[in-house]
């Protein structure tokens, strides 16, 4: 079915796989915004919710920044945050309630605030209060305008001395090298040379469960992510070493024929143990869990590792919906959320 482009094109009516085709283009995206900061940044907070928070977690393996970040994802602020605080509002549709409650509370601290949004009240505040806004393009879905962010963040500390010189330029160069590598895994490829096409025939039907070491665990959740909402399929993520301090111990029991798709995302440039660890746990694991398919990521650079691993993932997940009959686009029950929790209890 994935190689009958008729069927694929009556399903993927929102043209998902086109999306993910031209991701790469967004690394490219020049946010014409500047931001000087009052005094010296101690640390930085992003609030933000699911498609909106995931971008961030990249920047915790590339490029890295040289001053303490968290991620929020909540109503409410660390107490440590105040005006030595860069704190990003993210929201793509900019009507999150959870990243405008968490805005309230920066300006009450009085923290430097900058908003990235595409639209919505968010956007709309920051106009009016005169924080740097970087608005996002529209017309798709928070899970694939991750490069969007990426972009965003990285013109944003780099001037301000928060990541390492010449991060924008490996961004743009990684930018280009991912356009070359996308080809294999476009629906005219076919399945035997596709390894998403394959990896979705492996997975329909079937739970995932993600795994990755630290530096590779941004493409892993992004996985997760996209599984739960293009392919609308259940699907869990860990990392190790950590898993190997618990869940390690949730695999142990036979049958090994457990309703699951192990996949493990694989990085020579994880720590040496951290490798060490895939390997001894495979050894262990056998005839306990499913056999897990590994993918050994493609790149010199942590970030054309990211990447690839996540481009991968977004092709995979679309051609899981596309074999379940789904469109990859709507997501229509967190919608019909949404207005539930707007109405009165």
């Amino acid at each position: 079915m994935l190689d009958n482009s008729q069927r694929i094109s009556e399903i993927d009516k929102g043209n998902a796989l086109g999306v993910a085709e031209k991701q790469w283009q967004q690394l490219h995206h020049a946010y014409d915004v500047s931001f000087n900061a009052r005094g010296k940044i101690l640390n930085v907070v992003l609030g933000g919710m699911g498609g909106s928070a995931l971008p961030a977690v990249f920047l915790k393996s590339w490029p890295g920044l040289n001053v303490p970040f968290e991620i929020v994802r909540d109503y409410t602020l660390p107490g440590y945050v105040d005006a030595s605080t860069l704190y990003i509002a993210s929201s793509y549709s900019g009507t999150t309630e959870e990243a405008l409650s968490a805005m309230d509370e920066a300006e009450e601290r009085g923290a430097q605030i900058v908003v990235i949004a595409a639209c919505g009240t968010l956007a709309e505040r920051a106009e009016k209060a005169g924080y740097p806004l970087f608005r996002i393009p529209t017309g798709v879905q928070p899970r694939m305008s991750s490069f969007y962010f990426l972009a965003a963040f990285v013109q944003l500390f780099e001037p301000l001395g928060l990541i390492p010189e010449n991060s924008i330029k490996e961004m743009d160069s990684a930018a280009d090298w991912l356009s070359t590598q996308v080809a294999v895994w476009l629906p005219s490829s076919a399945a035997e040379d596709n390894r998403a096409k394959q990896l979705a025939e492996k997975i329909v039907g079937k739970s995932v469960v993600m795994y990755s070491g630290p530096n590779l665990f941004p493409a892993a959740n992004k996985w997760k992510i996209c599984m739960n909402e293009n392919a609308k399929n259940i699907a869990w993520v860990n990392q190790l070493p950590e898993f190997n301090h618990n869940e390690f111990i949730g695999w142990s029991v036979a049958p090994a024929e457990k309703p699951y798709t192990v996949i493990e995302l694989r990085s020579h440039l994880e720590h040496p143990r951290v490798q060490r660890r895939f390997e001894v746990t495979q050894r262990l694991l056998a005839g306990k869990r499913p056999e897990p398919e590994i993918v050994n990521v493609e790149g010199d650079t942590m970030l054309q590792q990211l990447l690839w691993a996540s481009s991968l993932g977004d092709f995979t997940s679309i051609y899981v919906a596309l074999l379940n009959g789904i469109d990859p686009t709507p997501v229509d029950l967190v919608e019909q959320f949404k207005k539930e929790l707007g109405r009165p209890s």
